[in-house]
Parts: structure tokens; sequence; C-alpha cells
């Protein structure tokens, strides 16, 4: 089996990228290890920078999150009993962000692949990358009870965190730079309307709190808890126990309760492997790069990888240039480091330790202080949340 670039994972960052080749003429294979029906259900992240949005748009797969996605042009910082609105487009030019989750941008990716693109292969688990600094890597895979190699000119790990792509880069040039942090995230999704018009992310003594939403009926609530925590150990009444103190305020906003469908703890990394290209294989998302959830960042930074490495492919092919590919990692890792530095920054804002001290706790007040009191740093703020330009 031969293609121009194979692609590994079935997610956002291998879709897009295979609909961008699609667009531009360049031939693909995407190979993804799970069935479809568990790629168009697992949950993920689910805010849309504008980069992102514009580019969905731009490749043919924006029309439903049009209707169905929810614009929002803010978000609101609580702490202290004290509410303040970050306005994104007056701060930004007019930039905004879309919550769309994850789940309907595979959907809809999806589709438009088993429609018009390049083949979509469903339980075709990659075993090995071979090749690398060849001019032929291939892929050996097995897909329908059978091994079979899939040649190509580039292979792309668009695997996550556990695939096989990564394990292609010699240790002696790569670099691996990580942070992993003692909390985690105890995620609800509860049939309830959302309690607040925008996304909430609050500051408390007892811990942080994130407000969230998937549509105008159903919302995404999150609790910091102790890395480890077990999701059982907490019963839906504690759970909307715990949000309403960390979320309340000294005005009359209260938080509307419902029934609570899904149940689960996000453990938290921050994570870089560099570089992003070997040879002729790269890696895009999850495989390259991890960022703890609070920026919002993860599925954003993919969409940037992609975008880049399209473009890269698309100049290779008219030009006969490969010089974009080659300083593909340079340019990647530029934006990917900015999105671990604010992801970072609004993680320690807003979480509290377990080694943290009282003068920790007052630093903290007195950042979201300078944020809500200062124009260029609530700037900064808005101009990271809606989105590093991908061609940056």
């Amino acid at each position: 089996m031969r293609t121009t670039v194979g692609i590994i994972g079935a997610g956002p960052a291998g879709l897009l990228l295979a609909r961008l080749l699609h667009g531009a003429g360049i031939d693909s294979v995407v190979l993804e290890s799970r069935d479809r029906a568990y790629v168009e259900h697992r949950q993920r992240a689910g805010i849309l920078e504008q980069g992102t949005v514009d580019a969905l748009r731009a490749a043919g797969a924006g029309a439903r999150m049009d209707r169905e996605g929810l614009r929002h042009d803010g978000i609101e910082l609580r702490f202290a009993g004290r509410r303040h609105r970050v306005d994104f487009p007056g701060l930004t030019g007019g930039r905004s962000v879309t919550v769309y989750a994850q789940t309907e941008v595979c959907k809809d990716l999806i589709a438009l692949q088993l429609a018009e693109g390049g083949p979509l292969l469903f339980e075709a688990e990659a075993l090995a990358v071979e090749g690398a600094v060849s001019g032929r890597p291939r892929v050996r895979f097995r897909h329908a009870g059978r091994e079979d190699v899939l040649e190509c000119a580039y292979v792309v790990g668009c695997d996550g965190f556990r695939g096989v792509t990564r394990g292609v880069f010699p240790a002696s040039s790569s670099r691996v730079y990580e942070r992993t942090y003692p909390y985690a995230w105890l995620g609800i999704l509860a049939d309830v309307a959302p309690s607040h018009d925008e996304l909430v992310y609050a500051r408390h003594d007892r811990g942080f709190a994130l407000l969230s939403m998937r549509s105008p009926s159903v919302s995404r609530l999150y609790l910091q808890v102790p890395a480890g925590t077990d999701a059982g150990d907490w019963s839906d009444e504690a759970v909307w126990d715990e949000l309403e103190r960390r979320l309340a305020t000294d005005d009359d906003w209260r938080l509307e309760r419902g029934p609570v469908t899904q149940k689960s703890v996000t453990p938290m990394r921050s994570f870089v492997h560099e570089p992003m290209r070997h040879g002729r294989v790269l890696l895009a998302g999850d495989a390259a790069h991890i960022v703890p959830p609070t920026g919002a960042k993860g599925l954003n930074l993919a969409v940037g990888d992609v975008v880049t490495l399209a473009r890269a492919l698309v100049h290779e092919r008219d030009t006969g240039s490969p010089d974009l590919v080659e300083t593909y990692s340079a340019t990647c890792l530029r934006r990917v480091w900015q999105a671990e530095r604010f992801s970072y920054d609004m993680t320690t804002l807003l979480h509290r330790g377990p080694a943290d001290t009282p003068f920790d706790a007052r630093l903290q007040l007195a950042r979201l202080g300078r944020i809500v009191s200062h124009r260029g740093a609530e700037t900064d703020l808005a101009e990271a949340y809606t989105g590093f330009p991908l061609d940056a």
C-alpha cells in the first residue's frame, strides 16, 4: 500500500491534516487503532480558539460548528467572592473562542474524509514506523486480521502520548521537558443549563473550580482534587456542594444543579518532546506536547501543528524545496512553548498546591488583582486565550 503522507491517528490532528492535504491535492492514508464509534464519542476538550475556528471553516468543516457551536466573547475570573469579566473582542481586536466539543469536530471531519478524502482505516493498529531517514519511510500495521505495510513519502504521528511514532526518534538527539502536577480535575457532565453564559474560572482557598458547558442544556464542570483521586469516591451531591462553595460570589448568583451523566478524573501534566521531526517522520498534537487543561490549548495546539505542516508539504510540492518541512519543528515549537507558558501560568494562578503557604496564596491574589486592574495584563491573558497566530 502506498501514499504520499501516512497519518497515524484519527483524532482531530490526523483528520484535519488529511482534510487539508486532500484540499491541496496531496494523497494520504489515515490509520486509526480504535473503531469509529470510539473516536466519535471519546470526551475531550471543547474550546476552539479563533485560529482553529478559521482553519476548520477554510477546510470546509465548519458548517455544523457554525450552526451549533457557542461563540464566547469572554471568560469570567472569580476570586475572593468577586467577579471580573475579560472582554476578548475588546482586548484583542475582535477575536473570540467557540465552545464546540472535540467529539463533534471528529464527527465532522470523519464524515468528510469518508465521503471525499483518501482511505481512513479504523481498527488499523500501527505496529512500527521504519526508515525515518530513508527516502521512503513505512508503517507496519495490522488491519482486518492481517499485517500490511504502508509506504510513504512522509509519516506523521498524530497518535498521542502513548503512540508508536515518537519511539522512532533517537534518544541521543531528543530532549523531553515535563512537569507532573500534584492535583487533577474531577469533571462532570450534567443535564442542566449552564449557570453562566460564559466560562467561569474560580480561584478558592479550597482549590480551583471551572464552570463550562457543552451546549445550552448541558453543563461541564470541574473541581481541583488531589492527583490519584478516584471519581467513584465522590457522590454527585458532594461534587455539587463543593462546586457551590468554590464558585460562590458576594452577589445573588447561584449554581443550578441537575442530573450527573458522566464523572471522570483528568490528570494534569506539561510535556514537550523536541524535536518534532526526525528525517521524514513528524509529530503533531499530543504525540509531541501536552498541556494542563487550564488554558484550553491541547486541541488548538494540534490544529496549529497540522496547519503548519500542510503548508510546508504544499510548499514542497509546488516549489520542490523542503525548507519549510525542515523548519517545521522549530516553527511549531515557538508556538508550543508560548502555549505551555500560558497554560502553566493559568494553572499556578488558580490552583492551590499541597505545599502552598499563605505567602503563595497572597501572591495568587496579587496576580489576579493585577490582571483585573491593568489593561496590559488583561490583554496578555485575552490574546493568549483566544490563540496565538497559526503562522507565528
